[in-house]
């Protein structure tokens, strides 16, 4: 994938890691579209950084990813990079047997990029060179018990990214995986974006483009603090990795994780 000269688009970005994202890869010297479902803070994230591009887009309403999709390839048909970043989280508990929350995220988390890469993967295929990726999360390969869905979301997206991979190898379309760790964004609320515990925004979009510069050609990337969460399985102790990082977050005490948050 090349750092610059392309025309991207990324959804949810008119905050957190989306945001991060379309400003530094606009520096790079590429045309950025950003998507979202709340206008303000589209409007806020172009007012800030001349040049960024916002669409208006709820990835839960198919109709309306269709409608965008077509407006896309009428509009910038030179587009090459989808970078499917939108996503919602929350906490569950499951004894309750409620299903608001999951219903939520598996419409937004799962529908909703699958839905987008199918509407613009034909344009994408007719580009010289193009990538779609995937974001995921350190949660998709060690699941934190008190977001199951938000967890199993990722780690879907983690299957659904290695199949697309595979069915694409012989096409000009690139399938990466971007695995952030926590991160202070406003996925989890204002305590997340503040919680000195996750990694710092800035530092993480800044080792995501540096990973991209050095390694343009990885299939995954993980920055530094995400790779004890996506190396749990094959560390030979996955039972006990998975129990102590669960009990320090049921209890807050992130210093006896075990692992880096």
């Amino acid at each position: 994938m090349k750092i610059s000269g392309n025309t991207i688009l990324i959804t949810g970005g008119g905050t957190g890691i989306g945001r991060g994202l379309a400003e530094a890869l606009l520096k790079e010297g590429n045309k950025v579209i950003i998507t979202g479902r709340r206008k303000a803070k589209l409007d806020e994230t172009i007012k800030a950084n001349p040049g960024i591009i916002g669409i208006a887009l709820d990835v839960d309403d198919p109709g309306l990813v269709d409608d965008i999709a077509q407006q896309i390839a009428r509009e910038y048909p030179e587009l090459n990079v989808l970078i499917n970043n939108a996503g919602i989280a929350g906490l569950e508990n499951l004894s309750e047997g409620k299903l608001d929350t999951a219903e939520s995220i598996v419409t937004t988390n799962i529908l909703g990029p699958i839905r987008l890469t199918a509407a613009l993967l034909p344009l994408l295929l007719k580009q010289k060179h193009a990538a779609v990726v995937n974001v995921t999360s350190g949660l998709g390969f060690l699941p934190l018990t008190m977001m199951p869905t938000y967890s199993a979301s990722k780690a879907f997206m983690h299957s659904y990214s290695e199949s697309l991979r595979y069915q694409l190898q012989d096409s000009k379309v690139e399938v990466k995986e971007l695995i952030p760790p926590y991160v202070q964004t406003e996925l989890g609320g204002e305590r997340q974006k503040n919680d000195p515990n996750a990694m710092p925004l800035d530092e993480f979009i800044a080792e995501v483009l540096s990973i991209l510069k050095s390694d343009p050609d990885a299939k995954e990337i993980c920055v530094q603090r995400a790779k004890s969460l996506r190396g749990a399985e094959s560390s030979g102790n996955y039972d006990a990795i998975f129990k102590g990082f669960n009990d320090a977050m049921k209890t807050g005490s992130f210093a006896t994780a075990g692992i880096e948050v």
